[in-house]
């Protein structure tokens, strides 16, 4: 946690503050970043701006408003908004598939595989899916977000986030497959 005389100093603009301020920032959430951005020069940049936001609004902040919450929330909205932003490279989907179909195949995922990976290799193979994809897989799935939240944070119908879940679900229990079949190969080759 960070402490309240560093928030303080940081809205009289004291550098050092900042700085430390920026330290602590970029320890828990660039994580965050990472996860909706494929390289980490985007996810600094994101990181940056929601930065300067903060910094910005320190004033904003009401007494007993969990900071972290608030930073939280801050980084987020500015993930979204940068994602509106660049909205021309949004993948168009089919609608040709019912409501009923995405919410079948959505439900079709097996938690045990999941759980059994480690994190790092999860974050590798999340990076490989498709932009939009990916955050609705992490909106949803990590986030906690509902598809009529997502819907209306992206732009995009209900059953478009339902697709795009469904789509990274699809897309992950492949390459878990294959990450599979890879080492069960390397332990039969070891033998």
């Amino acid at each position: 946690m960070i402490d309240q005389s560093i928030i303080d100093k940081c809205k009289v603009n004291d550098r050092r503050a900042q700085e430390k301020l920026y330290e602590w920032f970029y320890v828990k959430l660039m994580p965050t970043c990472m996860r909706y951005h494929k390289n980490e020069e985007d996810a600094r940049h994101i990181l940056n701006i929601g930065f300067v936001k903060i910094c910005k609004n320190l004033d904003k902040l009401k007494d007993g408003t969990p900071f972290e919450a608030w930073v939280r929330r801050i980084v987020m909205n500015t993930i979204i908004d940068e994602f509106r932003k660049n909205k021309k490279y949004i993948q168009l989907v089919d609608n040709k598939e019912t409501d009923r179909e995405l919410e079948l195949a959505g439900t079709t995922v097996e938690n045990s595989i999941w759980s059994k990976l480690e994190t790092d290799v999860l974050m590798g193979l999340l990076k490989r899916l498709p932009d939009v994809s990916r955050k609705v897989f992490n909106l949803y799935v990590i986030d906690g977000y509902s598809h009529k939240e997502i819907g209306a944070m992206l732009d995009i119908s209900d059953g478009t986030s339902k697709w795009h879940l469904s789509n990274a679900r699809k897309l992950l229990r492949g390459m878990v497959e294959k990450l599979q079949n890879s080492e069960k190969q390397r332990a039969a080759w070891a033998q």
